[in-house]
């Protein structure tokens, strides 16, 4: 009896002791699942599908009900039912938040299913918005390191947005230049000394860099300048409280407006606090406060509101080029990368077949092509507001063509799939395909020597695919020749087109009229012009969404607003004594492009230098001919156009 005590009493003492250790386990447990967010969903919050409640009443049995409703989903989906679907989907995510397929799921039903099923583009964008913030603001925080949402999130701006296989497509990438430029700022103004790629990455970085070292909260703002706080009180007395989204908006426009050479065209749409509030902007007391303000507001709405890391975007920055957030494909870059970042410390034999590096890598490969092909982007924000065909003009970015390279090799030993031991791999392929576009387009651009550099390191790169019977025999030609057959083959496609036009048309400005050629600017615009016809009448299709822009829309439907606003990119981006000359020699109905931008940027500058002695502006740039009736045709497109997009918004 006495032994049988004891022993009660060791058992009672154990059992106290692990009670106690359980306790302190368990503290510090539900602590770490609550940083981590590894709970789940224990309370029904009003208007959560009626699921949510069965499944977190049935307690243990919740895996079994959330495997129902997931076979329930998919049937859903197969037979054409979306929306309910989507409400499965929203309760399984509920349930469940860390289950990756059925965020991919719920995402892809939104932006690929529902979205093709709407009548306008506005209605698809709002879809495809939905997948891509449904992903980014809900699944990766809850499942930060899952390569597969990271992967599908890459995805949906390279394919859905970035490339053209949605009728609506123009219409994204108009709304994803308009976001990031709200949220991040238009990038560095494209210089001759940013031809170069290192200077580029520098100026990009010491942009980007801005923002990155941003005061964190408003007493920083405050402390950063001795007008802030006053400034603030001044935006709260005209517009109340906003989100900080708003108000980078309202100041983007108005800093915009400030700049433009339209400026009372805008005004007069105003209404009493866009007024007062443009009045702030313009303020020079206040040109300090704002850039804090501004910057504290850019790195609060990227971290919170949009979930981005800001180092990880300036290491992209330093790594892949000069990204322009505004391009679709630098999303994909940084999310494809970011995945395959977070995954690789967790990847072992064992697990190696839930990490799919492959596919996930090949998003950031083919990112970084797009961003070749199409990564200078001049995009016109005030335009944006009203409605219809916005200007956006992407084109070549050469910086991009030498990431591809630096890259390669690192993709290619995480692949499986691209050993040396093949005689095809699809990374070869794709650098192959990609060299021979680069020489064409070089070639086009007059820069003979850097396509020659390209073509013979096509001819000796090392990782060649073996399986091209002619592979010898091409390589053989003289580069004039070999650049023709690829035309040839491929004169319909939409970057080929785009580089064609563009490099014939940088020929004819910079060897034509900066070089003060009459017959290379006249060749080589004639050259542009042909392309662009032969390319608008082979390829190009409207579509069913939105009639104002085509399907494969790559290139300005009509060559001479494509031409003028090329050269008008060209003309500000140029140094000041080039910009003058090029002017200078350029006929009227390409001047009346530019004029405004030249306005925008030199006019200040120029005239006050004017005080001590120099030439006035408008002695140096005078004003073209037919620059009013210029300005008031395209006033009447924007105005056609947009009362078009309103026609098609009400069908």
């Amino acid at each position: 009896m006495q032994k049988d005590r004891v022993i009660q009493i060791i058992s009672a003492c154990v059992m106290i002791a692990a009670l106690g250790v359980s306790g302190i386990a368990a503290v510090s447990i539900n602590a770490s699942s609550g940083r981590n967010k590894l709970t789940y969903t224990q309370v029904a919050e009003e208007g959560d599908p009626p699921e949510v409640a069965l499944g977190i009443a049935m307690g243990a049995f919740r895996g079994i009900f959330v495997n129902y409703l997931w076979m329930r989903a998919n049937d859903l989906k197969e037979e054409g039912k979306y929306w309910e679907a989507i409400e499965l989907s929203r309760a399984i995510t509920r349930l469940q938040p860390r289950f990756p397929r059925v965020w991919v799921f719920h995402a892809w039903n939104m932006a690929y299913n529902i979205s093709v099923k709407t009548s306008t583009a506005e209605e698809r964008w709002n879809w495809v918005q939905a997948g891509i913030r449904l992903l980014r603001d809900e699944a990766i925080p809850a499942n930060p390191s899952d390569l597969l949402l990271h992967k599908e999130l890459a995805w949906l701006y390279l394919h859905k947005v970035q490339a053209y296989a949605d009728d609506a497509n123009p219409v994204y990438k108009r709304k994803v230049a308009e976001e990031f430029e709200i949220v991040v700022g238009k990038p560095p103004q494209a210089t001759l000394v940013m031809q170069d790629r290192d200077a580029a990455v520098k100026a990009y970085t010491e942009w980007f860099g801005t923002i990155v070292d941003a005061p964190a909260t408003l007493e920083a703002v405050f402390e950063a300048d001795p007008h802030a706080r006053e400034l603030i009180e001044k935006i709260v007395t005209i517009l109340g409280e906003e989100p900080y989204l708003l108000l980078l908006r309202r100041y983007t426009l108005a800093a915009s407006v400030k700049q433009s050479g339209r400026r009372e065209y805008w005004e007069q749409r105003f209404g009493p606090r866009t007024t007062e509030f443009q009045k702030l902007v313009d303020d020079p007391r206040y040109a300090g406060a704002w850039d804090a303000f501004v910057r504290h507001m850019r790195k609060r709405v990227l971290t919170a509101d949009y979930h981005y890391e800001l180092d990880r975007m300036l290491r992209c920055i330093q790594k892949y080029g000069p990204i322009d957030w505004r391009h679709p494909a630098a999303h994909s870059v940084y999310w494809a990368s970011r995945g395959v970042e977070l995954s690789l410390p967790r990847w072992s034999d064992r697990n190696k077949d839930n990490f799919d590096f492959v596919n996930t890598d090949r998003m950031t490969i083919q990112a970084v092509q797009e961003l070749a092909r199409t990564g200078e982007l001049y995009f016109n924000i005030l335009e944006q507001q009203e409605g219809g065909a916005s200007t956006y003009m992407a084109i070549p970015n050469p910086h991009f063509i030498e990431t591809y390279g630096r890259i390669l090799e690192e993709l290619t030993a995480r692949s499986w799939a691209d050993t040396d031991k093949r005689a095809w791999s699809f990374y070869s392929a794709g650098y192959e395909n990609f060299l021979a576009d680069q020489i064409r387009f070089y070639f086009r651009r007059g820069e003979r020597g850097k396509a020659e550099e390209l073509y013979q390191k096509l001819r000796t790169y090392p990782g060649q695919n073996m399986n091209h019977p002619d592979r010898a025999f091409d390589l053989s030609r003289p580069m004039a020749e070999f650049v023709e057959k690829q035309l040839f083959d491929r004169q319909t496609a939409p970057d080929v087109a785009r580089a064609e036009v563009t490099g014939s048309l940088y020929q004819a400005f910079v060897k034509g009229l900066l070089g003060g050629s009459t017959e290379v600017f006249t060749r080589e615009r004639e050259y542009a012009k042909q392309q662009h016809r032969y390319y608008m009448e082979n390829q190009i299709r409207l579509n069913s969404v939105n009639p104002e822009y085509s399907r494969m829309e790559l290139i300005h439907p009509d060559f001479n607003v494509f031409e003028g606003q090329l050269f008008a990119a060209l003309a500000v981006g140029l140094g000041f004594d080039e910009a003058q000359l090029m002017y200078g020699r350029a006929p009227d109905d390409l001047r009346v492009y530019a004029y405004d931008l030249l306005v925008e940027r030199y006019k200040v500058l120029v005239d006050e230098a004017a005080k001590q002695g120099g030439k006035e502006f408008d002695i140096m740039f005078p004003e073209p001919y037919g620059l009013e009736a210029h300005r008031a045709k395209m006033a009447r497109e924007r105005e056609r156009e947009r009362e078009r997009e309103m026609r098609n918004q009400q069908q």
